[in-house]
């Protein structure tokens, strides 16, 4: 199985991502920043684009379908919540977005953010019983889905009678979206092995990383790293250009915690954690040259992993030379097994 990369849209045309207090954040978006942006996902040769989910954001679905009709060819994984809309509102927005694209979105599903922010949205639940809800609303989207005739189910969070969407999912290759899932807790790991095509996770040191994966592909999901990339064309730039984001966030953070330093920063030769007290796990890295990163990405690849979703400081750059110094290398040397 050849690896598939895809990146974050969510930054596009603001290279302060991050940095910034969410509540300050700018939900507008630049429509022609984001359009050249999907341009250059697609000469990089990215397999989709993550539109996020947030209140500090755009809503993911209408940005992807105004950027699906000028686009040609990447594909839009959309995010969605359960508790934010019905199963059957949600089959029937995917469904519409696959019709106006030529079926270039796929769904990424996540539980929920923080309680504050689950509370702005009207949703009150704990974390374990949005996953409960999450498990029963994918169980209704993907009968939509699965079903020739109407849809009927009763659960605890949702009932539907006799349901209908008269809008088909259209595509050439699938009857439905590609499905990931996205979490590190266990409760992550059930939905995406009941209901994803593949598991977005985080991160870790090798040695952990790989007794994670293991079960996972063993059962036939997939698993995909959510993580950053800090590519140059040496090490020492690489290393040079972390400590740089380390100190601009620091001059700018109202955090009073401090970044990890030194040996205690790398999680493993490549893998550098130096900016999470500042931008949160996701901000996770690779980082190093462009034989640096394509050799740790073949090592995760022998692990079990088959996919990355990438977000970089500042993207488009990030995105460029991934596409011109890294993924040459990986696609040479997954072709002979190495």
């Amino acid at each position: 199985m050849a690896l598939r990369f895809h990146w974050s849209l969510s930054s596009a045309g603001d290279n302060r991502r991050g940095q910034r207090a969410r509540a300050v954040q700018s939900g507008v978006p630049d429509l022609s920043q984001h359009v050249a942006f999907c341009r250059q996902a697609e000469a990089s040769g990215m397999d989709s684009l993550l539109t996020a989910f947030g209140f500090h954001r755009a809503d993911p679905i209408a940005l992807a379908a105004a950027l699906g009709v000028l686009t040609e060819r990447v594909t839009f994984m959309v995010a969605a919540r359960s508790g934010v809309c019905t199963p059957t509102l949600l089959v029937q927005q995917i469904n519409t977005l696959s019709v106006l694209t030529g079926g270039r979105v796929s769904l990424n599903i996540v539980a929920g953010h923080s309680p504050h922010e689950q509370r702005y949205y009207g949703d009150f639940l704990t974390h374990d019983e949005r996953y409960e809800r999450t498990d029963e609303f994918l169980t209704i989207c993907r009968r939509f889905w699965d079903a020739d005739g109407p849809v009927t189910f009763s659960g605890r969070h949702y009932c539907v009678e006799d349901g209908r969407v008269n809008t088909p999912f259209v595509s050439d290759a699938r009857s439905a979206p590609e499905i990931f899932v996205g979490g590190n807790s266990a409760q992550a790991e059930a939905l995406a092995l009941k209901h994803a095509d593949c598991l977005w996770r985080l991160p870790d040191a090798p040695e952990r990383l790989e007794r994670a994966v293991a079960p996972i592909v063993d059962s036939g999901t997939e698993v995909g790293l959510l993580v950053s990339l800090i590519a140059r064309p040496t090490t020492g730039e690489a290393v040079d250009a972390a400590c740089a984001l380390v100190e601009s966030l620091a001059a700018t953070s109202r955090t009073t915690q401090r970044a990890t330093t030194g040996k205690d920063a790398w999680l493993g030769p490549c893998l550098w954690n130096g900016a999470v007290p500042y931008l949160g796990a996701p901000s996770i890295a690779l980082v190093g040259s462009a034989e640096d990163v394509a050799s740790t990405i073949l090592g995760y690849q022998r692990m079990g992993v088959s996919q990355f979703l990438f977000m970089g400081w500042p993207d488009i750059e990030e995105m460029s030379f991934f596409s011109e110094a890294v993924l040459p290398l990986v696609r040479a040397r997954e072709g002979l097994g190495h």
